[in-house]
């Protein structure tokens, strides 16, 4: 078995980032503003006469990348049902600019990249730390490159605290799937517990770190984080535009500093928790939230593709 090893690097700073209230800037440049925010986050508006449909976020900095939303449909499903749900994609209208992959039960895979339309890509929702072998229930990267799967999700909190991954072996697998050609959904979020003591954005960094221990700035090109408060997944809660806005300018102050502005303004950003139909819109206007990872959701072909629409309003 070859199993990625990564170098370590210098440790995180305990400190939470201050934010700075920026307005979206194309490209790297948005990272090297420095305007101060009052410590109160608040919703801005723009000139827009609907004053609900015009509420735009503070950021920190702005992200530069398309709109990415995936759906997760996790352990759901049965021949019947994937085939109703397929049908019901296909038969969606994508209007907004925007790149959506579907995540399907390993089983069903084969069965969905011969009925799916091409204008969905296809993820496994997870992957083997290295190579094949005697590795009874696993699948390896090169196995998803091999049948033409482009992505796969890692480091999902499920798997974390289902399967007791750790953040060095997400990061491992991480860098093994992206040495093997595959694009990553790489998950991270806090617990309820630890979002209530203030280390949300403490427990973001130390997870994101691990990664950034195993991969080349480079090799961001081929990562999306996907930020997911394990309090907001399958509850039925969800945070605020606010609270989410804060914690992915956050996230992208902490690449800046861990990798490089050029990579944090590149670097896409998902939401993920309990995102549906009747909140994408008001999410999707956060200048730092750059797609979402659906769940439940994405169970429903037309609201998942009333999410996936919501990317017109993230500009």
């Amino acid at each position: 078995m070859s199993i990625v090893s990564c170098a370590a690097t210098a440790a995180v700073p305990a400190a939470a980032p201050r934010f700075a209230g920026l307005r979206r800037v194309a490209g790297p440049a948005a990272l090297n503003r420095d305007v101060e925010q009052p410590s109160a986050v608040t919703l801005q508006v723009s000139g827009r006469s609907n004053s609900r449909a015009s509420r735009r976020c503070v950021a920190t900095m702005a992200g530069t990348g398309r709109f990415v939303v995936g759906g997760n449909w996790k352990c759901n499903g049965n021949t019947a049902s994937i085939q109703k749900l397929v049908q019901d994609l296909n038969a969606g209208e994508i209007t907004a600019d925007v790149e959506v992959i579907c995540a399907p039960p390993m089983i069903y895979l084969p069965r969905v990249q011969s009925t799916l339309d091409r204008k969905y890509q296809l993820s496994a929702q997870n992957c083997w730390v290295g190579e094949g072998g005697a590795f009874t229930g696993e699948v390896a990267a090169e196995m998803l490159a091999d049948n033409n799967i482009p992505w796969v999700i890692l480091g999902h909190s499920e798997r974390r605290a289902l399967l007791g991954e750790s953040d060095e072996f997400i990061g491992q697998k991480v860098a093994y799937a992206i040495s093997k050609g595959l694009s990553v959904m790489a998950c991270i979020g806090e617990t309820l517990e630890e979002r209530e003591r203030g280390d949300t954005l403490n427990v973001c960094r130390r997870q994101l770190q691990a990664i950034v221990n195993c991969i080349s700035p480079a090799d961001w090109a081929k990562v999306v984080i996907a930020y997911e408060p394990v309090w907001a997944i399958g509850t039925g809660k969800v945070a605020t535009p606010v609270e989410a806005q804060e914690t992915h300018a956050g996230i992208r102050k902490y690449m800046a500093e861990a990798v490089s502005p050029a990579v944090a303004s590149a670097v896409r950003i998902q939401y993920g928790g309990s995102v549906n139909a009747g909140n994408c819109e008001e999410l999707a206007r956060c200048e730092d939230i750059d797609g979402f990872l659906v769940g439940g959701a994405s169970l429903d072909g037309a609201a998942f593709v009333t999410i996936c629409n919501s990317a017109r309003f993230n500009n």
